[in-house]
């Protein structure tokens, strides 16, 4: 029997707020993301989403359908997604990549007209670049000029069931 691991994505609720407040992230990493607790706000146009590990918050991202895509991609089906981070003290578990592996289905399920998630990663940010290649992210070859650097622009396009048969 394969194990199944607890590990899921969820629309942020209020319930998550006080651990995420308390989400730490080493200074070598704060350059690279936001802290959880400055992306909270939601809306039709933005979705913060929180992962969990048997129901508690280890890990966050931000799911964009704002104007800000076309930054990042031509597509009209595109979504982004940004402020990606797992809490220090979960590092290292393979939150991370089990969440990211999640992300096709998730997206397919909560949003059905997306076709593809594009991201901005840092250059020199070589750890969340394999994580992403791993999860299936393809470098587009476009770059960006970010806050702190040159970002490598990366994609994910999502099958639908219908366009797989």
């Amino acid at each position: 029997m394969k194990a199944t691991y607890s590990v899921q994505l969820q629309f942020y609720q209020s319930i998550y707020e006080e651990k995420l407040q308390r989400f730490h992230l080493p200074p070598e990493q704060l350059p690279f993301t936001a802290h959880p607790s400055l992306m909270l706000e939601s809306n039709e146009k933005k979705r913060p989403i929180v992962i969990t590990y048997n129901s508690e918050p280890v890990g966050f991202f931000v799911l964009h359908r704002s104007e800000r895509v076309s930054e990042y991609s031509q597509n009209s089906r595109a979504m982004l997604l940004t402020a990606f981070s797992i809490n220090h003290t979960e590092q290292g578990k393979g939150f991370a990549l089990r969440a990211m592996n999640q992300l096709s289905e998730f997206s397919r399920k909560m949003y059905p007209f997306c076709n593809e998630i594009v991201l901005a990663v840092n250059k020199r940010n070589i750890p969340a670049q394999r994580l992403y290649e791993k999860a299936g992210f393809l470098d587009t070859g476009r770059r960006k000029t970010g806050k702190i650097g040159e970002q490598l622009i990366m994609s994910l396009i999502l099958q639908h069931e219908e366009e797989d048969r």
